[in-house]
This record gives structure tokens, sequence and C-alpha cells, in this order.
């Protein structure tokens, strides 16, 4: 893909990748049972979430179905979770890159978007659950401000007809005056940006 939306959304899907494998990778042992914004779920189930909904991004574009149900996570790893997460990643990436250079729209779990959306979508899954791993666990990893203003605009078409529809965000939160866009994109999601494991 050359054309320039399509070179944008590889990148700001990227850069989200890389975010849930930095936050994966600084996961002690001990802090897979932490408590999570996801309300009721733990970090390995927010993880588990986050791969299979990777999954279902790459198997759209490929054929096949994810390994598990994604709103039922299992609470349970199975092997290194970095190196498990990696192989799902490499999968989406590479069905992405795969795409014919002209390819206007993607299938995706969501039903088919323009290529742009599509990107943008599987990007805010994992950038967002990486901030829910990372903030869970105590690191000092917020959500980059450029992989959320790249996020933005699939997520300001995509998040408000999942709310009503399939309740799978919380209410949208009112964006303060100081938050930066990643910030303010977390509460658009319906998360507290300033959430901390302690308090919780």
């Amino acid at each position: 893909m050359t054309d320039k939306a399509g070179t944008v959304g590889i990148e700001v899907l990227t850069q989200a990748h890389d975010y849930l494998r930095e936050v994966v990778a600084g996961v002690g042992d001990g802090q897979w049972g932490s408590a999570t914004p996801c309300a009721g779920w733990t970090a390995r189930q927010v993880l588990n979430h986050a791969r299979i909904d990777q999954q279902g991004y790459g198997l759209a574009l490929t054929g096949g179905r994810p390994d598990g149900d994604p709103f039922h996570p299992a609470d349970t790893l199975d092997g290194d979770p970095a190196a498990e997460l990696d192989k799902v990643l490499t999968m989406v990436a590479e069905a992405y890159a795969a795409l014919p250079a002209d390819t206007e729209e993607a299938p995706t779990p969501l039903g088919p978007l323009p290529l742009r959306i599509a990107l943008g979508a599987a990007a805010m899954d994992a950038a967002v659950h990486a901030w829910d791993i990372a903030v869970a666990t105590g690191q000092d990893r917020p959500l980059p401000v450029g992989t959320a203003e790249g996020i933005r605009p699939a997520a300001d078409r995509l998040v408000n007809h999942l709310r009503d529809v399939y309740q799978v965000f919380a209410p949208a939160g009112e964006p303060a005056p100081d938050h930066d866009p990643a910030q303010a994109l977390l509460a658009f999601l319906g998360r507290d940006p300033h959430w901390t494991a302690v308090a919780h």
C-alpha cells in the first residue's frame, strides 16, 4: 500500500502494536492478576481480549476465526505472553501489508470499512488495551499522543455506534481543558485518564 491514507493507517497500526508489545514486556510475572480499568477483568483477561481482537482483524483479511471469544477472555496465560502476542501482531501487520495498493475498503470484525478506518480500529483496540494494562501494572507508559491522534478518526466514526448497539464502551467522559489528545481519547472511550491501580 503506497497511497497516503494506507501508509498513514499502517503507521498508526505499527505504533499501536509497538506500544502493546512494550507494555506487555514490562509486566512482571506476579502482576498479571492486577485489576484494570476494564471492570471485572484482570490484566491477563485484557491481554487475551486484545490478542483475540487482533486475531479477528487479521483473520478477517485472510480467512479463519479467532481462537476464543474476546468478550469472555480466559483468566489464564498459555506460554510466554510476549511471544504469543508477537505471533498475532505479526500476522495482522503482514495481512494488512499484503493488501493491494489500491485497496479502498477492508473486511473487519465490524464489517467492511474504509481501509484507513479499518486500520485505525485495529490500532485503537491494541493501543487502548495496552494503556489499560500499563496503568493496571503501574507502568509509566502513557498512550502516545501521535498514536491517539491517528486513532481518533476511527474512534469518532465507530465508537458511539458500538457503545449504543453492543455496550462495549462505558459512557463517554467529558474531556478536561488540560487533556492532551491521548487523554481526551481515553475519556471519549469511557476511561478515566488518571486511573491508577492504587486507587482501585
